[in-house]
C-alpha cells in the first residue's frame, strides 16, 4: 500500500490518458476518413463511449475485485491501453481492408464485419475508461478536482490532437499519441515490480514497431484515390497532413480532367496531375499559362457565364486547385479571387507544381484567401461581376456518401451572401452532374429560387438561365433581369457545343432536347414547377428532400425521406434504395448498431443489480439525462461552430476544448459546494434554463461576428461556452457525491448508465439536427437536463 502513487501523479497521469484519449478520436476520424467516408466520424465518437460505458458496468459488476488490485491493475490497464491505441489501427486493416461501405447493404457479413471493428476500436477506450473509472470510485471523496484533470485534459486532447494532424501523417499518430498513454502509466508506476515493468517494455516495444514501421491504410476500392492509383504507372507524388486532410498529388499518364466536356470537343485532351483530399478527388492541377490548344473548361457547360458576358472581377468560391480561377484569368479577367480554405492544399500545389499551380497562385492579378467562403463573404466588402462556385455532386452519383456534409454556401443564406456581392450585371454560377433519379440539379434550382423569393424577386425565372450537356447542368443567375439578347448568346453557346437550353425566359418547345435526350422527361416537368407558385406541393409529393437547406439544417445532399422509402424500393428495388442514399442511413445503422450494443454490454448486465433497492430508477433518471444531455449539447455545438470557425476539426477541436475545460472547471468548483441531496438537481435545472437561453441567443451572435478573424472567433467562441460549459460541470461530481453517500455501491452503476445514454445521443444528435435542425437539438438537450433535475422530485 505504500508504492500508491500520490494523488498529484494520479492527477497528471488522469490529465495526459485524458489528452491521449481525445486525440486518439480525432485521429481515428481522421483514418476512416481516408479509409472510408467521412460519416463514419460519428461511429468513431460512439465507439469511444460505448467503451466508457462497457467500463462501468464492469466496475458495477466487479467493484470489490478490482479495487482490492488497483495500485497494480491501473499502470497494467495503462499499457495495455498504450499498446492497444498503437496497434489497433493496423489490427482494423484486416476487417476494413475487406469492408466496404458500399456493400453494407448488399452483403449481410459487412454488417458483422462492421460490428467487429466497433469492438476493436472500442478495446483502447475500454481499457482508458477503466483506469478512468476506477480512479473516480476509489477517491469518489476527491471526484471535483479529480474531473477537473479529466476534463481539463479531454481539453487539451482536442488541440493536441488538431496540431498532431498538421504536422505528422495518420498513419504514424496512433502510435505517437499511444506515448502519452505510457507516460501516464509510467507516472503510477509502483517501485521493484518487475511484472509491471516489463508490461510498459513490451508496450514501448509495441509503439515503437508500429511509430518505426507504420501499417499502410487501405482505401476503399471505389474511393477516387484508390481508382486514381490502378491507372498505369500512377504515383504519389507529394502528400502533405493537415486537419483539413491528408493531401496528396497523383501522376499517371492516363489522367485527364474534362468535366461533362461538349461532343463538339475536338483537340486531345491534356495529361493533368490531379490532387485528393482524404482520397476524395480535390481537383486538377490547373495549367497556366495556358497552351495554344483550347482549354477544356471552355467546352462544358460551366462556361456559359463568359457566354453571357466578359467579367472583369470573379470571385471563385470553395476553388480547390484553382482551374475555374485559371480559366477566369485566360478569358480576360483583370481581378481573380481565390476562396479556399485548405491551406495544406495550396502549399502542396506551389511547392510541387512551380511552373504551372504557382505560377497562377502567385499571378498579379490573382488575390489567394485561405478562409471557409461564407467568412469571406461575411469580411468582404467588394462586389463581382462573377461569382463561382464548384460543381455539386459526381460523375455517376455519389450514393449519399456526403449526406452528412454541412455546406453552408448551398444554403438560403449562403446564396443570399453571395448575391450581395454581385456587380448591378454580376452573375452567380454554379453546375450540378445530373443524377438519377434526379435529385442535385432540383435541389439546387430550389435553393436559388427561394433564395431570390427571400431577396424580393417575385419571379426568380427573370434572373435565371440554364443549361445542360450529357451530364451536367450550369445554372446562372443574373443580379439584373435576363434579357433577349442574354437568351440568344445562350442559344448560340448551345448551338456551338451542342449543349441543350434548360432554363430560358422564352424557352420554345423542343428545345430542351435538341442535342441530348433524357431516360426520364419528368425532370423538366419537376424544374417548371420548382419555379412555379405551387412548389410547395412538389417539396412535400416529391421522394426525395427537395426543400432547400438552411444555415439550422446545412445537409444540402441528404435527400432520404423515410416516408418514401417503400414507394422507392418497389420502384428500384430494395437492394438498390441504399445506393441512392446511403450516408445517413450508415448512421441511422451505426445508431441502432451501437444501441443494440449498449443493451448487451452496458444495460443489461446492469440489470443484475436491480432498480428498486436505494432508488435506481431515480439515479437511472438523472444520470440518464446528464449523459443524453451532455453529448446533445457537444455534438451540436461542434455542428454549430463548423460555419462559424471554418471546418469541422477545428471546430471539433475549439468546442471540445471549450465545454470540457470549463466544465472541469466547473466540477472543480463544485468540490467546494455541500453535496446535499437536492444540489444536484438544482445544478441540472440550471443548466437546462441556460441551454434554453443559448438556443435563442447563438444563432445571432454567430451571425453578428462570423467576419472576425479566425483568432478572434476562437478567442470568442471560449468566451460564449464558458458559462453553460462551467454549469454542465457541476451535476456529474454533485450527483456522484451524493449517490457516494447514499449508496456507494452504486456510483460505478451511474456511471454505466451515463455512458450508455452518451453512447446513443452522439448518433442522436445527427439524426435531430438533420431531420429538425440544431435548434431543436439544443432543446432536446434542455430537455434531458431538466428530467435529471426533476428526477429528484419524490411524489407525496
Amino acid at each position: 500500500m505504500k508504492d500508491r502513487p500520490p494523488l498529484l501523479r494520479l492527477h497528471l497521469a488522469l490529465g495526459l490518458l485524458s489528452i491521449a484519449v481525445i486525440a486518439f478520436q480525432l485521429v481515428l476520424m481522421q483514418i476512416l476518413s481516408i479509409t472510408q467516408w467521412h460519416h463514419f466520424a460519428y461511429m468513431v465518437i460512439s465507439t469511444a463511449l460505448l467503451g466508457f460505458g462497457a467500463s462501468g458496468t464492469m466496475i458495477a459488476l466487479t467493484r470489490e475485485w478490482l479495487l482490492e488490485r488497483l495500485d497494480a491493475l491501473l499502470p497494467l490497464l495503462l499499457f495495455g491501453s498504450a499498446a492497444s491505441m498503437a496497434a489497433v489501427v493496423s489490427a482494423g486493416q484486416t476487417v476494413f481492408g475487406g469492408f466496404d461501405s458500399y456493400l453494407l447493404f448488399f452483403e449481410p457479413g459487412q454488417i458483422w464485419r462492421l460490428l467487429l471493428a466497433n469492438f476493436l476500436f472500442a478495446v483502447p477506450f475500454f481499457l482508458s475508461a477503466l483506469v478512468i473509472g476506477l480512479i473516480f470510485v476509489r477517491h469518489v471523496e476527491r471526484i471535483g478536482t479529480l474531473y477537473f484533470a479529466n476534463l481539463l485534459g479531454s481539453g487539451l486532447g482536442g488541440i493536441v490532437g488538431v496540431a498532431l494532424l498538421g504536422l505528422i501523417f495518420p498513419r504514424r499518430l496512433p502510435a505517437v499519441i499511444a506515448l502519452f498513454t505510457l507516460a501516464a502509466g509510467l507516472l503510477i508506476l509502483p517501485r521493484r515490480d518487475n511484472r509491471l515493468i516489463a508490461a510498459a517494455s513490451a508496450a514501448a516495444l509495441v509503439i515503437a514497431i508500429f511509430l518505426i514501421l507504420p501499417a499502410p491504410l487501405v482505401l476503399s476500392q471505389y474511393k477516387d484515390l484508390r481508382g486514381a492509383l490502378n491507372l498505369p504507372e500512377a504515383r504519389i507524388v507529394a502528400e502533405r497532413p493537415s486537419p483539413y486532410g491528408l493531401v496528396q498529388a497523383v501522376s499517371a499518364p492516363a489522367l485527364r480532367f474534362a468535366p461533362g466536356l461538349s461532343l463538339s470537343y475536338a483537340d486531345k485532351i491534356p495529361q493533368r496531375d490531379a490532387l485528393f483530399n482524404n482520397g476524395n478527388g480535390f481537383g486538377a492541377v490547373p495549367v497556366w499559362p495556358p497552351g495554344p490548344s483550347a482549354s477544356p473548361l471552355d467546352y462544358t457547360t460551366s462556361a456559359l457565364p463568359y457566354a453571357l458576358a466578359e467579367p472583369d472581377s470573379v470571385l471563385v468560391l470553395h476553388a480547390g486547385t484553382g482551374s475555374k480561377a485559371a480559366q477566369g484569368l485566360a478569358r480576360g479577367a483583370a481581378r481573380v479571387t481565390v476562396v479556399e480554405p485548405h491551406r495544406a492544399a495550396l502549399e502542396l500545389l506551389r511547392n510541387t507544381y512551380p511552373r504551372s499551380a504557382a505560377l497562377l497562385l502567385e499571378h498579379p492579378a490573382v488575390t489567394v484567401s485561405a478562409l471557409e467562403p461564407r467568412t469571406f463573404l461575411a469580411a468582404d466588402p467588394g462586389l463581382y461581376e462573377l461569382i463561382e462556385l464548384p460543381t455539386i455532386g459526381v460523375f455517376g452519383g455519389a450514393a449519399g456518401l456526403f449526406a452528412l456534409q454541412e455546406q453552408h454556401t448551398l444554403t438560403i443564406e449562403g446564396i443570399r451572401a453571395m448575391w450581395d456581392h454581385l456587380s448591378t450585371g454580376g452573375i452567380l454560377c454554379v453546375s450540378s452532374w445530373l443524377d438519377y433519379p434526379p435529385r442535385n440539379p432540383l435541389r439546387l434550382a430550389a435553393t436559388l429560387v427561394e433564395a431570390l423569393r427571400a431577396e424580393g424577386i417575385d419571379d426568380p425565372s427573370r434572373h435565371m438561365v440554364a443549361v445542360r450537356s450529357w451530364g451536367t447542368v450550369t445554372f446562372c443567375v443574373k443580379r439584373s433581369p435576363v434579357t433577349p439578347a442574354d437568351a440568344e448568346k445562350v442559344r448560340a453557346f448551345c448551338r456551338q457545343l451542342q449543349f441543350d437550353p434548360l432554363l430560358l425566359p422564352d424557352l420554345k418547345p423542343g428545345e430542351r432536347e435538341r442535342y441530348h435526350r433524357l431516360q426520364d422527361p419528368a425532370f423538366f416537368a419537376d424544374l417548371d414547377l420548382i419555379l412555379s407558385p405551387t412548389r410547395e406541393e412538389l417539396y412535400d409529393d416529391y421522394p426525395f428532400r427537395l426543400r432547400p437547406a438552411t444555415d439550422d439544417r446545412p445537409f444540402f445532399s441528404q435527400f432520404l425521406r423515410w416516408k418514401s422509402l417503400p414507394h422507392l424500393a418497389g420502384l428500384f428495388g430494395e437492394r438498390t434504395v441504399p445506393f441512392l442514399e446511403m450516408g445517413y442511413l450508415i448512421v441511422v445503422l451505426t445508431f441502432f448498431q451501437m444501441a443494440a450494443a449498449a443493451f448487451v454490454l452496458i444495460l443489461l448486465p446492469l440489470l443484475r443489480l436491480g432498480w428498486r433497492d436505494g432508488g435506481r430508477l431515480r439515479t437511472f433518471l438523472y444520470f440518464g439525462g446528464l449523459g443524453t444531455g451532455f453529448m446533445l449539447v457537444e455534438i451540436n455545438l461542434i455542428h454549430r461552430f463548423v460555419l462559424y470557425l471554418g471546418h469541422p476539426v477545428y471546430a471539433a477541436s475549439v468546442v471540445i476544448c471549450a465545454v470540457l475545460v470549463f466544465s472541469g472547471a466547473g466540477s472543480c468548483a463544485s468540490s467546494r459546494l455541500d453535496a446535499g441531496e437536492a444540489a444536484p438537481h438544482r445544478a441540472a435545472g440550471i443548466v437546462a434554463l441556460l441551454l434554453l437561453v443559448y438556443a435563442l441567443i447563438l444563432p445571432p451572435l454567430i451571425d453578428l461576428t462570423i467576419a472576425l478573424p479566425l483568432s478572434w472567433k476562437v478567442l470568442l467562441t471560449l468566451l460564449l461556452l464558458a458559462p453553460p460549459s462551467f454549469a454542465m460541470g457541476f451535476p456529474f461530481p454533485l450527483g456522484l457525491q451524493s449517490l457516494s453517500r447514499r449508496r456507494e455501491a452504486d456510483v460505478p452503476w451511474a456511471w454505466g448508465i451515463n455512458g450508455c445514454l452518451s453512447v446513443l445521443s452522439t448518433a442522436l444528435a445527427t439524426i435531430i439536427a438533420v431531420e429538425a435542425g440544431f435548434t431543436v437539438v439544443f432543446l432536446v438537450a434542455a430537455a434531458a437536463y431538466a428530467g435529471a433535475a426533476l428526477s429528484g422530485v419524490r411524489r407525496r
